[in-house]
């Protein structure tokens, strides 16, 4: 049995009495040596993979997302589930709240953004989030009665600091709803890895300058916690109706047909008179 289905998550998410025959297994990349725990759910073998460590000692801009998703990658999966906590920009997405996001924003710095050393790859993430797991997510959340929202534009930043109330609105007057610490690089590792790759945004909290509070990692753990049934609930059902197997763009994202270099654009431009 290969293991095509993996979480990845932390506080909150995993919890032992889920899975069985539950086994611990290290993971050699290029990027390192990796951790997950590996156990049976409804006769499928299911990954779980604590983002920032099994003690959630390592803070969001040191994770190591290259070697994680390579790890998972090796183990032969296919779907990637991931859940973020998330403070919110968007009055609407309160917190206690889901949000199936479809978009980011990327603002961090120092990190190891891609797989990609040699040659040129260029990415297409227009949907930088499978909308095939997003739509199971979806269907699922509004099966079990649960608050959610079906799209949302995260802000990744880079932390660990929270963010200024002047970023806020910034981020605010360019669109964002949410802003997180883990979604970017992850998403585009998973889609170079031709991974199904979503993120469940549990939203723990409104972002500085909109919450009345001072901001607290404490608030966000313990709204996690309050959470922590639906979050499960809500993954293992999806997991449980998810057809491993099938078909999705997410597969062959690196396919592509003949592309336009810049050389030949540059060249093509030139004798080319504006006629307006």
């Amino acid at each position: 049995m290969s293991v095509k289905i993996a979480i990845i998550g932390g506080t909150g998410v995993y919890d032992p009495q889920i899975l069985t025959g539950i086994r611990e297994e290290s993971i050699d990349t290029p990027y390192g040596t990796v951790c997950a725990v590996i156990g049976n759910y409804r006769q499928r073998e299911i990954a779980f993979m604590a983002r920032h460590g099994t003690d959630h000692s390592v803070p969001p801009h040191l994770v190591n997302y290259r070697g994680n998703i390579a790890a998972l990658k090796q183990l032969g999966v296919k779907s990637i589930f991931a859940t973020a906590a998330v403070g919110s920009l968007n009055p609407d997405m309160k917190p206690g709240q889901f949000v199936f996001i479809d978009q980011f924003m990327d603002f961090t710095k120092g990190r190891h953004s891609t797989f990609v050393e040699e040659g040129v790859v260029h990415l297409d993430v227009t949907e930088p989030y499978c909308s095939r797991l997003r739509s199971l997510m979806i269907n699922t959340a509004g099966e079990l009665g649960l608050e959610f929202h079906s799209a949302g534009n995260y802000v990744c930043s880079e932390g660990p600091r929270f963010e200024t109330a002047a970023e806020v609105r910034m981020f605010r007057q360019l669109g964002g709803d949410l802003v997180g610490m883990t979604s970017v690089p992850e998403a585009v590792l998973a889609r170079e890895k031709e991974m199904c790759y979503a993120t469940i945004a549990m939203v723990t909290n409104f972002a500085a300058g909109i919450s009345q509070n001072k901001l607290t990692h404490r608030e966000v753990v313990d709204v996690m916690a309050q959470n922590a049934a639906n979050l499960r609930n809500l993954i293992m059902q999806a997991v449980s109706k998810l057809d491993s197997d099938e078909a999705c763009p997410c597969h062959s994202a690196l396919e592509e047909g003949p592309v336009e270099t810049a050389i030949s654009r540059q060249s093509s431009d030139v004798g080319v008179k504006d006629t307006d």
